[in-house]
């Protein structure tokens, strides 16, 4: 049985890298995916076709996360059009690889846009969300984060303090969304996609100390997200590591 058959599933940032598998995943369990898109047009195509022609059912949306007005205007659309919100999958995000040591490179603009992309826009998302979730019951919220604010690590500082704060507002928004919604975070280590532009040799060092050999994939996030929405009934506030072991065991010996 399709536990997500017929719901429907918002992931923002649906269309490239982290968000497609998401977005995969929740359409071959039967989901109705709108595959949110700020300007990679293209891709969310791309993959609204790939689900299509597996059988799934999916949309392209566009609507910015940063811009309040785009992203109540895409929630009320698509309720109107749907009769429901299910699941929401904030994974929209944006960084720029500026290592942590070259603080000067840290430029004013480069901490906006990743705090406006990554922290404000989850935030918008799950503020305009709200109302129509609570309308049905086992909704939910997964929140896309990052290990980096476990590590001190990361593409640059305000990366990780950006997922942090996603972290924290999980937490939160578990609280003031309970009994009707839960909302749990999802903290991905290294994953091999274009994301914030890593050199190769970066991902096969990783995936070298591996405990388990292998870099998690797309669709290992996919997964977490659908156990968090369609299993994990009792769990909100929560945030797994989807790393490969990497942040509580270590290196391989």
């Amino acid at each position: 049985m399709q536990k997500m058959k017929d719901k429907v599933v918002i992931v923002t940032g649906g269309g490239t890298g982290i968000g497609r598998g998401i977005s995969e995943r929740f359409a071959a369990e039967g989901a109705i995916v709108f595959v949110n898109y700020a300007r990679s047009k293209e891709a969310a195509e791309e993959t609204v076709q790939t689900i299509l022609e597996r059988g799934g059912r999916a949309f392209a949306y566009q609507a910015d996360v940063v811009e309040d007005s785009a992203v109540k205007a895409m929630f009320a659309d698509i309720a109107a059009r749907f009769g429901r919100i299910d699941v929401l999958v904030n994974n929209a995000g944006w960084s720029q690889r500026v290592p942590h040591h070259q603080l000067a490179d840290l430029t004013d603009e480069i901490w906006e846009r990743t705090i406006n992309t990554n922290l404000r826009g989850a935030f918008l998302c799950m503020r305009a969300v709200f109302p129509y979730l609570k309308k049905n019951p086992g909704s939910s919220i997964i929140n896309i984060a990052s290990i980096a604010p476990y590590t001190g690590q990361g593409s640059s500082i305000v990366y990780a303090a950006s997922k942090a704060g996603v972290i924290s507002m999980t937490k939160s928004f578990a609280r003031i969304l309970a009994p009707e919604a839960r909302v749990n975070c999802i903290a991905p280590g290294f994953v091999r996609t274009r994301f914030a532009g890593w050199p190769q040799e970066v991902f096969d060092e990783a995936e070298k100390n591996s405990p388990l050999g292998r870099l998690a994939e797309p669709a290992d996030i996919g997964a977490a997200a659908y156990f968090l929405a369609a299993e994990a009934l009792a769990t909100t506030g929560e945030t797994i590591n989807v790393d490969v072991g990497q942040t509580a065991i270590g290196r391989k010996v």
